[in-house]
């Protein structure tokens, strides 16, 4: 149940819009309202989207966060949670990315699940997802934070209702290698090298993300299903990270190595 009232949230969504505009962290939400819960979280994260669709964004998917468990342990969690991807933070394997338009930038390693079929329903199976998907692809997620993780002055460390309310921390998504048909490998076994200026920083398997990257979608289509929400044809959804996030800075240059599904790149200046 709601904690927060209309007003409260949509003060809380602004107060995002425009540490992000502006560059600038802000206090962790849970410190002025330290009884908001889940419900609260999302709808100022949806308030907060919605802000972006008045400056001309799209949603173009979602991204699924909190799916390996030792991610769940730190943030005192049992549960996936999920970020809306928009238009604005997709951006082109081996481009330039500017540092400065980011608060605490981080990357992670995904994959992507591009759909050709509509995805409804709190029955929807792993099968389902894999018979829905028209292509996976390797991806990298951006993620920022608009308020601190830890505050500068007190060292209050924001909570997960402050992280879904910060959009699950999502700020962009580059895709790039080789796209396979779902079924053409075994995902769980799909392995990734993160190298950051040559050196190796994490590695990881997809089978880290829920045992299978596909039921990280499967959660979000039963997620949204009690309200009437789809995930749609040509949506692209990142399934979770199958490493830890490592911190970048400009002169930073990223690069994943998928092994046979290719490598996804990204240079920060």
């Amino acid at each position: 149940m709601s904690t927060l009232t209309p007003e409260q949230i949509q003060q809380a969504a602004q107060n995002l819009f425009r540490a992000e505009q502006e560059r600038v962290q802000i206090d962790a939400l849970t410190l002025t309202h330290p009884a908001m819960d889940m419900e609260d979280a999302y709808a100022v994260q949806a308030a907060w989207m919605a802000l972006k669709e008045t400056q001309g964004d799209h949603v173009i998917g979602y991204k699924i966060g909190l799916t390996s468990r030792v991610m769940q342990r730190t943030m005192k969690i049992d549960t996936p949670d999920y970020g809306v991807l928009m238009a604005s933070m997709r951006f082109e394997d081996g481009g330039e990315i500017r540092v400065a338009d980011f608060t605490d930038p981080r990357i992670e390693v995904e994959l992507a699940f591009v759909l050709k079929k509509r995805l409804a329903g709190v029955n929807v199976s792993l099968m389902d997802v894999l018979n829905a998907t028209d292509y996976v692809i390797p991806a990298l997620e951006l993620i920022a934070a608009r308020s601190h993780r830890v505050h500068p002055q007190t060292a209050y460390v924001r909570t997960v209702m402050d992280t879904i309310s910060d959009n699950a921390a999502n700020a962009g998504i580059i895709m790039g290698g080789r796209p396979i048909r779902p079924d053409a490998m075994d995902l769980r076994w799909c392995g990734a090298i993160l190298y950051r200026n040559g050196v190796i920083e994490e590695t990881g398997l997809a089978a880290a993300v829920l045992n299978h990257p596909a039921n990280g979608i499967c959660w979000i289509a039963r997620r949204f299903a009690p309200h009437g929400v789809a995930l749609e044809p040509g949506q692209v959804l990142l399934a979770g990270s199958f490493t830890a996030p490592i911190p970048v800075k400009a002169g930073d240059t990223i690069h994943a190595d998928y092994g046979p599904l290719g490598n996804v790149t990204c240079q920060f200046v």
